[in-house]
């Protein structure tokens, strides 16, 4: 997923997205210890997805913090 597509969800949409991509994560690493794929670039490629809406979901905190601590 590319990062400005990311930009542009909304906090319960971003949300939405980390649970389903960490889900994925869960399954493929289940698939992966089962021995039925072999496919890390997947599995790093899932995790680098994971931590790009997690800082976005930061960001949007901290820019939310700050907004409220100006008025």
């Amino acid at each position: 997923m590319k990062a400005d597509k990311i930009h542009n969800l909304t906090d319960a949409e971003l949300r939405h997205q980390e649970t389903d991509l960490a889900d994925q994560l869960f399954k493929l690493k289940f698939q992966l210890n089962m021995g039925q794929t072999e496919s890390l670039n997947k599995i790093r490629g899932m995790r680098k997805d994971i931590a790009r809406v997690k800082t976005v979901l930061r960001a949007q905190e901290i820019a939310a913090g700050r907004k409220t601590e100006k008025k």
